[in-house]
């Protein structure tokens, strides 16, 4: 089998197609159902609707499987001794709450042991350099206490407002505090649609994954297998273990809530272990043994999330190769385009099934 080259999963995006806001109502963005099983090379069989016609995909007895995370307020704006900017990104304790892995830009002109100034009076040190080219940094107190006092909500670069409330960047259903980017599939839920989905016989379950780094990094190498995702922390608690089980019995579809509850379900089954690290870099061919649909926003072009994404429309086409699968998926982005879906964080969604 060739090896699958970064490049085969570039597509042209026009910059007036990212979203720069989100939609005045979180349920109001556009979704686009694909149907894989359905679907040929090039030829994606979808539907438009709106979100919170989401019920029309799904069955009683079906599970919709959630990311609870909260999106810390990370991002912290810093001043040199010399008086120079630089930008601090939080990303996870090390060894205890002042000390943490963390993007610092400018990292080559920072020394080890620079000390920088933040909001509020807060200062910290940077450290070491770490092997995922990211440094150590030490606060003189706890870190959480700092990023409530001086910290901001680490908004995708390519988002240029910076208007859009904190909390439009949180889901409504965001419970422990980790993550230094949302789960984004899920900014389109309301808790009306949750719980008109529940009165129509739709389960629903949690699972926790603090997202890190890799949200942020594009794809390293010329091929697809030169590219490694770093290590991030999830929980399956038991009651989401037990109707995960329930729903696989009786027959139900479990529903990932994007790709970070996918990661989460598949790492599990992998490794039947409910709470740990998951370093899964899901890339086609991949059997997915425990998502049946796929509810995601639109990828950047060569990211591991649209290689994600890819092979879960593979796994659904018998007899499809990746590029095959590529070339669906694609397709049912230019379609998207042509009926101006907005792409990305703010931008509307996908349901694969």
């Amino acid at each position: 089998m060739s090896r699958l080259r970064v490049d085969d999963f570039d597509y042209a995006l026009p910059p007036e197609a990212i979203a720069q806001v989100p939609t005045e109502a979180r349920d109001g963005a556009r979704l686009l159902a694909l149907d894989r099983r359905s679907s040929r090379p090039s030829e994606p069989a979808v539907e438009h609707l709106v979100f919170r016609e989401l019920a029309k995909l799904l069955q009683p007895g079906d599970l919709l499987v959630v990311n609870d995370t909260r999106v810390l307020a990370a991002r912290l704006s810093a001043v040199r001794p010399g008086g120079g900017e630089a930008e601090i990104l939080l990303l996870r304790p090390i060894d205890g709450p002042d000390h943490w892995e963390a993007l610092v830009r400018p990292s080559r002109r920072i020394r080890i042991g620079e000390r920088l100034g933040l909001r509020a009076g807060f200062t910290v040190e940077v450290g070491d350099r770490l092997d995922t080219g990211t440094r150590a940094v030490r606060f003189d107190r706890d870190a959480y206490l700092v990023m409530a006092e001086a910290g901001e909500t680490p908004l995708p670069p390519y988002i240029r407002d910076r208007s859009v409330p904190a909390e439009r960047y949180q889901t409504v259903y965001a419970r422990p505090a980790g993550s230094a980017a949302a789960p984004t599939a899920g900014l389109h839920f309301t808790p009306e649609l949750l719980n008109s989905l529940a009165a129509a016989g739709v389960g629903q379950a949690s699972v926790t994954l603090h997202v890190g780094l890799d949200t942020f990094r594009p794809l390293e190498g010329e091929f697809v297998d030169q590219h490694r995702i770093h290590r991030e922390w999830y929980e399956i608690p038991s009651v989401t273990a037990s109707l995960l089980a329930d729903t696989r019995r009786l027959g139900g579809r479990i529903v990932a809530v994007g790709t970070t509850t996918a990661r989460v379900l598949e790492t599990a089954a992998r490794d039947d272990v409910a709470t740990g690290w998951s370093d899964l870099y899901i890339t086609p061919p991949h059997a997915f043994t425990a998502v049946d649909a796929l509810i995601t926003n639109f990828h950047l072009p060569k990211s591991s999330l649209l290689l994600l994404v890819t092979a879960f429309v593979q796994a659904g086409m018998r007899g499809t190769t990746a590029l095959g699968a590529r070339d669906t998926l694609l397709a049912a982005y230019r379609a998207a385009l042509a009926e101006g879906y907005r792409f990305f964080s703010f931008g509307d969604a996908m349901f694969i099934g």
